[in-house]
């Protein structure tokens, strides 16, 4: 079995597109589909569904996808064993949920490109849940996710401890239900709720998946109240936009508050009964030695970046 069929496999289901893969290992289209071809030909079976678009793996494409990773990863390890004391080669994957993506990558990405310039960094941003079974699925080498405080992580992934992210819920400072409410009371100037009366409102979230969705969820959930979502959107200053207009409630982070063109128009809201603050980790399964010494320098770097972050 050829490792190059291997790469190219690997290759198009990366790019999810033949000619996106032939332009990324430098071969004509043709040339790329022969190396997918052989390597269909050596195992029996069809890897690719050519009728998706993008080009999706087949089931026991899948299965072949996660093994070639490995093997393509133990031979970039057996290489740098036969080259000691050399810079770390070949691609570090790494998985990232949308909030570091706005606020904390760019100095940890400067730092791994400063640091090992041979290292192809390959970054995805998705929800945690999906991050996490990529990275226990070695899809990607590792993968910083978010989950509420109350919430464990698998024990088959090696998890460190970033941070704890805190959050606020905001509404709109002209929402009159708010103001009419009777018993919310006042915590240093900052109107005060309990769960219940906050459950009157709907609110202006995340898709699914997302850690703050996540934990308020639970908390509603617990206390068996109602969970209506107003808009599902994307992005945290098109979510306070809507909520500055009266859309609904919403959660965000102090820093994305701070920093957004809104915060004139919202107020936080207090609710002491909801802890909504987020762990955010690190995880990865076993990886290969020549990306210890990355990974080591991405998780001091996030580490950092995540304190400037709580700090401004």
């Amino acid at each position: 079995m050829n490792t190059r069929d291997l790469q190219a496999f690997v290759e198009v289901i990366d790019s999810g597109s033949m000619v996106r893969a032939a332009a990324k290992l430098h071969l004509t289209q043709p040339g790329l589909t022969r190396r997918v071809q052989n390597l269909e030909t050596t195992l029996g079976v069809p890897l690719l569904d050519r009728q998706s678009k993008p080009l999706k793996p087949t089931g026991a494409g899948k299965e072949v996808y996660g093994l070639a990773r490995a093997v393509l990863r133990s031979v970039d390890d057996l290489l740098a064993v036969a080259a000691p004391g050399s810079e770390p080669a070949g691609e570090l994957k790494i998985g990232v949920p949308p909030f570091l993506s706005e606020l904390a990558l760019e100095t940890p990405i400067d730092r791994l490109r400063a640091a090992f310039p041979r290292l192809t960094l390959r970054v995805t941003a998705a929800w945690s849940p999906a991050l996490l079974e990529r990275a226990m699925r070695a899809e990607v080498d590792a993968a910083v996710v978010m989950t509420p405080t109350t919430v464990a992580l698998p024990e088959t992934v090696t998890a460190t401890l970033l941070a704890v992210q805190p959050t606020v819920i905001v509404a709109a400072r002209t929402l009159e239900l708010l103001r009419k409410s009777g018993n919310a009371g006042k915590a240093r100037g900052v109107p005060r709720f309990t769960l219940a009366e906050l459950a009157r409102y709907p609110w202006v979230l995340s898709q699914d998946g997302c850690g703050m969705r996540t934990a308020l969820g639970r908390a509603l959930g617990a206390a068996s109240l109602r969970f209506e979502i107003a808009v599902e959107a994307f992005g945290s200053e098109l979510q306070l936009s809507l909520v500055a207009r009266g859309v609904g409630l919403g959660i965000v982070t102090p820093k994305q508050l701070a920093a957004s063109a809104y915060k004139d128009a919202l107020q936080i809201v207090e609710a002491p009964e909801f802890s909504g603050g987020l762990n955010v980790w690190l995880v990865h399964g076993t990886l290969p030695g020549r990306l210890m010494r990355p990974l080591a320098l991405l998780r001091e770097t996030l580490v950092d970046a995540l304190a400037q972050t709580d700090n401004q």
